[in-house]
């Protein structure tokens, strides 16, 4: 496989601002499996990321072969039939969504079902799509991220910038991503999947893989707002 540096006389600063820039949310990926290794290698990379005291606080539980099957079926299936399970242990969203927020999620939600062909208020293909989360859309490896329930906020942030580094290292690889926030919606049923202890609390998932280039979702470019509109500079 080829990069898009190999073909050009890119300075470091372009390939990273290429790599920030060409990332995006992947819902359709080959089945093509990662070489061996290689997630643990981008975990390797991905685990610099800064955090306060160098606590380090995430845990990781990697999934592919008959693991990921697994997972994605006892997921699948409390979606479909036990919505009892359905408890997530934190707001990832605020009670009510406002402006200039709400505006946003809709626009990318409308976004994407229109490449999908799902018309406003067909309930059903909807409910198809977001149980895609649950399959890791298709991924080959999937991961799920875990921390200890005693941390407090900071870690939470130390974490999301271990999140965008494992996005970044996977694509400098030529290797796609898709971080799934659904996951902490079924504490229990990924506990006891993967016997993680009731000391660690479910953060997010993510599907690594190779995106599906002939899938019109994997088209979509969610906008981003103009640096004057959230940049307030002093003088």
């Amino acid at each position: 496989m080829k990069f898009f540096w190999e073909d050009e006389a890119l300075s470091p600063r372009d390939i990273v601002d290429r790599v920030i820039t060409g990332r995006r949310t992947i819902r359709a990926f080959l089945p093509t499996p990662l070489p061996v290794g290689e997630a643990e290698r981008i975990l390797e990379i991905a685990s610099r990321a800064p955090s306060g005291g160098n606590m380090q606080p995430w845990q990781v539980h990697l999934l592919e072969g008959a693991a990921l099957k697994r997972l994605v079926e006892a997921a699948c299936y409390a979606y479909d039939y036990q919505p009892e399970e359905r408890r997530g242990e934190y707001d990832y969203y605020p009670q009510e969504f406002f402006e200039p927020y709400a505006a946003r999620r809709r626009k990318v939600g409308w976004d994407l079902y229109s490449l999908l062909g799902i018309a406003r208020g067909d309930k059903g293909k909807m409910k198809v799509q977001q149980r895609r989360n649950f399959e890791f859309f298709g991924a080959p490896t999937g991961l799920i991220f875990t921390i200890d329930r005693k941390l407090a906020q900071g870690s939470w942030l130390d974490y999301g910038m271990f999140l965008q580094n494992i996005m970044l290292a996977a694509r400098v690889r030529g290797i796609e991503s898709c971080a799934l926030a659904s996951w902490m919606e079924y504490p229990a049923v990924v506990s006891r999947a993967l016997r993680i202890p009731d000391s660690q609390m479910i953060v997010c998932g993510m599907g690594l893989g190779y995106g599906d280039p002939a899938a019109a979702e994997n088209s979509l470019q969610s906008e981003r707002e103009p640096v004057s509109s959230f940049v307030i500079k002093h003088k």
